[in-house]
């Protein structure tokens, strides 16, 4: 049985995404089972993204400082 992918870590459901993808490219499965790796695979995509876009807030935050601007970083022409 496969790993619910809400709890898999980004490198695992894209390894996983990786498999699925080889997989149906081989054209070694049946109907049923491409529709199930299909549906399984656009579920990983979507949680790959998902954890993408949560890692991209996380540097946006930690970059910007407290006033919406980058942080460590001084205006052109001021000193």
């Amino acid at each position: 049985m496969s790993a619910p992918i809400a709890t898999m870590s980004f490198e695992a459901a894209m390894g996983e995404l990786e498999t699925i993808v080889r997989r149906l490219e081989s054209g070694d499965v049946s109907l049923e089972e491409s529709v199930a790796l299909y549906e399984r695979g656009h579920a990983l995509r979507a949680h790959c993204e998902a954890r993408l876009a949560a890692a991209q807030a996380r540097i946006e935050q930690v970059s910007l400082g407290a006033d919406g601007q980058p942080a460590g970083t001084t205006p052109f022409g001021e000193s």
